[in-house]
């Protein structure tokens, strides 16, 4: 939240989307802290923008996915015949290479950020569907609903009601290390030049340009996108650990 905040609001020593030709591979110094890329960039001015282009773009592509991927897994969840032919869809569907199928949404789209959003809700539907569906059918082996199913409670109510609130704290743990795969994805898109434009900022394409400066010794490039990356990765993480704990809590008590 911290590096979206900055990113949309701070004010940065320079501009991140006008390069200065005059300062091309500038090391690190009082003037340019992280020094400048290839083309004139202030690495630290870029890598702070990112954040409001990366971070917002992973989370609305999981936020998606769970909105889709949680109604299909409980929906499975039922004894149906579709159930196991869905599960199977899921099973094929996944057998495609993410980066891949992920260049071929992203090329559909004119606008680069909404081929991204959609690529990442697409690559994570899946995992939402399976979690879900798994943790609805253990509960429905539960006392408690197959009270609620003896009371004549239908499906729908027993969905919404019963199932819902139980199956999503854990959910929402997975939204977390969903949104920090997402982050990879995205900086993998940016790197193969699939995702966001030049000159808008990217930590992945920073981190491509950082790539080919390394060569010649400029290794501040990419060293602070892809601390940025890091960090993010760490705090997703480091959220769904807690959203985690908070749920084993909830449930022992």
């Amino acid at each position: 939240m911290a590096f979206v905040l900055a990113g949309a609001f701070a004010p940065l020593p320079y501009n991140p989307v006008v390069p200065d030709a005059a300062v091309i591979l500038l090391g690190p110094s009082a003037d340019h802290w992280a020094g400048t890329d290839g083309s004139g960039f202030d690495v630290f001015s870029r890598t702070i923008a990112a954040a409001a282009n990366d971070i917002p773009t992973a989370l609305l592509g999981t936020l998606a996915s769970l909105a889709v991927g949680l109604p299909l897994g409980l929906l499975s969840s039922t004894n149906g015949r579709w159930s196991d032919a869905f599960m199977r869809g899921l099973d094929v569907f996944q057998s495609f290479p993410i980066v891949i199928l992920s260049i071929v949404v992203v090329t559909i789209f004119d606008d680069a950020i909404t081929g991204v959003i959609v690529a990442i809700m697409i690559i994570n539907v899946p995992r939402f569907a399976r979690l879900a569906r798994s943790e609805a059918v253990v509960l429905r082996q539960t006392r408690f609903i197959e009270a609620a199913q003896a009371v004549g409670v239908g499906t729908p109510r027993l969905l919404r009601k019963h199932l819902l609130p139980n199956v999503l704290p854990v959910t929402l743990a997975q939204t977390s290390l969903a949104a920090a795969h997402a982050m990879v994805v995205i900086a993998a898109l940016s790197f193969l030049g699939a995702g966001v434009t030049p000159p808008e900022p990217s930590w992945g394409y920073m981190i491509q340009e950082g790539a080919r400066a390394i060569t010649i010794g400029a290794w501040w490039v990419s060293l602070m996108p892809g601390l940025a990356i890091f960090i993010v990765i760490m705090s997703f993480n480091l959220i769904a650990d807690g959203l985690l704990l908070a749920s084993e809590r909830s449930d022992l008590e």
